[in-house]
């Protein structure tokens, strides 16, 4: 990551990622709310891509971004209006302490620690490697048992909360 085009997109992100986060924590409307928490989430993909993570980069859009993001817009829209306003709370004062603390010990850990940097592993052509082809051998071959033991959980998973639903409908439909 010694290229200077990365270095100045990592601080470009990390300060949208960084002002989108606020500005979710102090939007009074909620779906500005929401808008702002894409850009953090996106802001986030581009942090991953900015240290050769693709594959986390590409899961962070398809799922924060795209599915998670599309979730809470739905559960908004089907909220009444009058429950909408994200107004002021009892605990934002709380919350801003507490995260003002995290934030200083976070950042004082990653001042004191002595990171250990990877020297003579770059690539020849450019400083971005890819980790797909690796993920991907990995789940298909030492993996493979885990891989699909827990795609067949999730199936299950998925079946009950159907059944789960089909049951209620029943039920609310025979009182």
């Amino acid at each position: 990551m010694e290229s200077p085009g990365i270095i100045l997109a990592f601080f470009a992100l990390s300060g949208l990622t960084a002002t989108s986060a606020l500005l979710v924590l102090v939007a009074r409307n909620l779906m500005h709310a929401l808008v702002f928490l894409v850009v953090s989430f996106l802001g986030m993909a581009g942090l991953f891509l900015t240290l050769s993570a693709d594959f986390i980069a590409v899961a962070q859009i398809l799922i924060y971004a795209g599915s998670i993001s599309v979730l809470m817009v739905f559960a908004v829209m089907l909220t009444p209006l009058a429950s909408r306003n994200n107004g002021s709370t009892l605990y934002v004062i709380p919350a801003l302490l507490a995260a003002g603390g995290l934030s200083n010990i976070i950042g004082f850990i990653a001042i004191d620690t002595d990171w250990d940097e990877r020297k003579g592993e770059v690539l020849a052509q450019s400083d971005f490697t890819t980790t797909v082809a690796g993920i991907g051998d990995l789940l298909l071959g030492k993996y493979i048992l885990a891989f699909e033991v827990a795609s067949v959980l999730l199936l299950f998973a998925l079946l009950g909360a159907i059944v789960l639903v089909q049951e209620r409908r029943r039920a609310g439909e025979e009182a």
